[in-house]
């Protein structure tokens, strides 16, 4: 039986001070890790870290950030929250109640025409909204997938105007004129189109791959072409002119080439052609992502040189890009003449859908569904934006200025990060910081390993 004090301190060993095992735990003196020297965090931390820091947590609060932007936007240009602010000092709730309402009958009236419409007296009138999303959604999303391909060959293709315009002359000049029944028009009224737009995509890439030509330059210069020479078929008669017709518009679409509705008249705007691009949506998924040909083009998209020294021909991943960008772009053009217009066409026939592509693109981080899901929104915001102006008297340009926003803080994931707290990416560190930190890393595994 021991008879010593408790607490006095620890129990004679016999053996040399400088032997003695080190002293642990708070009540005896234990020493902090030195600076360099932090523990590695837990599993579950850096995986929460990982999640904050991943472009789908980025996209999203893009989008938020953006969404915030128009409201600050809307409340500053609407009247009642103009004549409130003139008395808010004296009575401040006034301008809030006035900022809330402004911002708050905005973005429902946004969701009312994008959605769904809740003070709808019937189904039809219910549901309506979301179909109005999904009809102007198809092309931006068919577009998108072809701007989305080039990205992953490494190629900037923002010749997709030019593209949707040969698309629809193609398509006008082969098949409009044919009398023939719908099973055998519309398809090859399709077949002709997206083949117009895939042969005007393979010029850029023919010529980048035989000059060395850059292809922002050449599809810029191809737009214009484009357009031009659509400009002269509809103001030439016995082309594209409608006969009788002295302004430069092209005959109608043929009734028996144009996309069916999808689930009758009462919804107009949504068609056959809205599940064609869900079609070449996985198409392009498959093809990007879990074929040969995906890998070759995702790899002359990472690094051309050692792509070449793999023997893949870059070259030629070049011209097979650019020809099916170009094809995915001509599917846009076709849902513009076989759906959404139908009356005729001039040169403004891709009202601005080329350009958009490449915000979707962007948006959807060159990826096949990322870019679904984008021209969704984008389809949503142009949807809804006819509403607000109706209801709200809010003026369509805000709502682009809420997608140039996006693309902004798309393209500034830093920004995002800092506005919204969330951890920091090594890359977005100084040189002086990632170096502390890959020493402090290297310290923690070596005495994790030494323990």
């Amino acid at each position: 039986m021991s008879d010593r004090v408790p607490g006095a301190g620890p129990e004679p060993t016999g053996l040399p001070p400088e032997q003695l095992p080190a002293a642990s735990g708070p009540l005896t003196g234990q020493s902090a890790p030195a600076p360099d020297e932090i523990p590695p965090a837990p599993r579950s931390n850096q995986l929460i870290r990982e999640i904050l820091r991943g472009s789908v947590v980025t996209t999203i609060l893009a989008i938020v950030a953006a969404m915030i932007v128009g409201g600050i936007l809307i409340a500053v240009t609407d009247e009642n929250v103009q004549a409130a602010a003139g008395y808010f000092f004296s009575r401040p709730g006034d301008t809030l109640v006035a900022i809330w309402n402004s911002v708050s009958g905005a973005y429902y009236a946004l969701f009312q025409g994008a959605v769904v419409n809740p003070e709808a007296n019937s189904f039809i009138r219910f549901i309506r909204p979301l179909t109005n999303t999904l009809g102007f959604a198809a092309p931006l999303i068919a577009a998108g997938l072809g701007v989305a391909l080039a990205f992953r060959a490494g190629l900037f293709n923002i010749g997709a105007r030019g593209q949707m315009l040969i698309a629809c002359a193609t398509a006008a000049l082969v098949t409009f004129n044919l009398d023939l029944p719908m099973w055998i028009h519309l398809p090859l009224t399709l077949v002709a189109g997206i083949a117009g737009g895939a042969i005007w995509g393979a010029i850029a890439g023919l010529l980048k791959a035989r000059t060395g030509a850059h292809e922002v330059i050449l599809t810029i210069m191809l737009n214009y072409v484009a357009l031009y020479l659509i400009s002269w078929l509809v103001r030439t008669p016995g082309l594209l002119r409608k006969p009788g017709q002295n302004q430069p518009i092209s005959s109608p679409t043929p009734e028996s080439a144009q996309f069916p509705s999808l689930f009758g008249p009462q919804f107009p705007l949504l068609n056959w052609g809205f599940p064609v691009v869900v079609i070449a949506t996985l198409i392009v998924w498959w093809l990007i992502e879990h074929s040969s040909l995906g890998f070759r083009l995702r790899a002359v998209g990472e690094n051309p040189n050692a792509a070449r020294a793999a023997g893949i021909s870059v070259q030629r991943m070049y011209v097979y890009a650019m020809l099916l960008a170009g094809a995915l772009a001509g599917l846009a053009g076709m849902n513009q003449i076989l759906g959404s217009v139908t009356s005729g066409f001039d040169g403004g026939i891709d009202a601005g859908i080329g350009f958009d592509a490449i915000t979707v693109a962007l948006l959807g981080r060159s990826r096949a569904w990322g870019t679904f899901w984008a021209g969704l929104l984008f389809g949503a915001l142009k949807a809804g934006s006819f509403t607000m102006q109706a209801a709200e008297g809010i003026p369509v340009d805000i709502v682009l200025v809420v997608e140039s926003m996006i693309v902004l803080f798309i393209a500034a994931p830093p920004l995002v990060r800092t506005i919204f707290g969330l951890p920091k990416d090594d890359s977005e560190r100084s040189p002086r910081a990632r170096a502390r930190i890959a020493a402090k890393r290297a310290a923690a595994e070596q005495k994790a390993v030494a323990s």
